[in-house]
Parts: structure tokens; C-alpha cells; sequence
């Protein structure tokens, strides 16, 4: 029904409720063994939504699978009295990523949007992933990166510049790369128009409500 509210409202893309199905996301719940299901689900939740919506109007909807950056961020450490120390390494996080984005795709996405990145570490392991799993052969679809800046600093809470992120994923094969959360749209809008500045993809924006 949310999802039906949204598009009803005008939305052309839905995200599926999955910003925490990894299995890092997971563990919190001891449901690190649910991680498929949890993610099926939810890419047939919203796209039953998408179809019923265009159904109705005719009008073409599609459903982006929401990869969160899980509460692990492997360029900084948790503990105080070892700066050395990471909790998670890079390819812990690529095994994740590439469980989540799989399930996605087996259930029906039309694009995939790893988002929220603090950590671009992190995003950067989850484009690995994805690229991974088109190389084996998974069905490829569109991949947008989302970016978060955390406060007025400009910067991401791993401490990079826009500048700085859009060097470190320039090399994906991205459809868009985008801006999303921590900020209104009055605050989000300079990085917004920097990012369209910095890169010859498309640009995107979802600020935070």
C-alpha cells in the first residue's frame, strides 16, 4: 500500500524496503540466514506495486533495489585506542553486497541502488560485487550510486569531499550517480549542482523529507 501511495502520487521508481538486508543489517535480528528471503520479498512486494500502478495508467513504472551501507564502514575504526583496527575487511563486505544485489535481481528490480554511502570503502566494495555478478552472467541492470553528505562540511562522514567520491567510483559502470539523505533540499542543492559539475553521468537527488 506505501508503495502504491507513492507511485498513485507520481513516482516513476520505487525503492525496495531492503536498505538493511545484508547481512550485516540482519544480524542485529539473528536473521543473517534470511537474507534471500527478506530480499525476495521485498522485490515482489514493490513490484506488484509497479505493475498494478501501471495497470491502472498505463504508465511505465520500475523498482530499484535499495542496498544499504550497512553499519560496518571499513575505512574507519570503531575503537578509540586502535585507529588501526577495521571491523569488517573488503571482502567480507563484497560477500554481502553480492548476496543482497543477487536476491535483487532473482527478484525482479529493474535497477540497483547501492545508497547512503558514508564510507565510499564501502560503496566501492558493493560495485565490486555487482560487477562481479554481471561478469558470472546475473542478469545486468542500470546501477545508481548514492552519496551521502552529512552536514554543511560538504564532506561524507568517512571524511572524503564530492570531488574526492567522484574520483574514487568514476571507474564504475554507473547510470547515475546521485546525492541522497542528511540534508533538506535547501542544504542538498550547491552539492547537487557540484556533482553535476564533477562528472558527465546523469545526476540524481532525494533529499532528506
Amino acid at each position: 500500500d506505501i508503495h502504491l501511495e507513492f507511485l498513485r502520487a507520481g513516482a516513476d521508481i520505487v525503492e525496495t524496503n531492503t536498505f538493511n538486508a545484508t547481512s550485516y543489517g540482519l544480524a542485529d535480528y539473528g536473521l543473517e540466514s534470511a537474507v534471500r528471503d527478506v530480499n525476495l520479498a521485498a522485490a515482489a512486494v514493490a513490484r506488484r506495486a509497479a505493475d498494478r500502478a501501471t495497470a491502472e495508467d498505463g504508465k511505465s513504472r520500475w523498482v530499484a533495489g535499495a542496498i544499504g551501507p550497512t553499519n560496518k564502514t571499513a575505512s574507519l575504526s570503531p575503537n578509540v585506542n586502535d585507529a588501526g583496527f577495521r571491523a569488517v575487511t573488503f571482502q567480507d563486505l563484497v560477500a554481502a553486497y553480492r548476496e543482497q544485489a543477487q536476491a535483487l535481481l532473482d527478484g525482479g528490480v529493474d535497477l540497483l541502488l547501492p545508497e547512503t554511502s558514508f564510507d565510499t570503502l564501502n560503496l566501492k566494495a558493493a560495485l565490486f560485487a555487482i560487477a562481479e555478478l554481471y561478469d558470472q552472467g546475473a542478469r545486468k541492470v542500470p546501477v545508481i550510486a548514492s552519496v551521502t553528505i552529512t552536514d554543511r562540511s560538504g564532506r561524507t562522514l568517512s571524511g572524503q569531499t564530492l570531488e574526492a567520491f567522484v574520483a574514487s567510483v568514476e571507474h564504475a559502470e554507473l547510470f547515475a550517480l546521485s546525492i541522497n539523505c542528511a540534508l533538506g533540499a535547501d542544504d542538498i542543492a550547491p552539492y547537487v549542482q557540484e556533482l553535476a559539475t564533477l562528472t558527465g553521468r546523469y545526476t540524481a537527488c532525494y533529499h532528506n523529507a
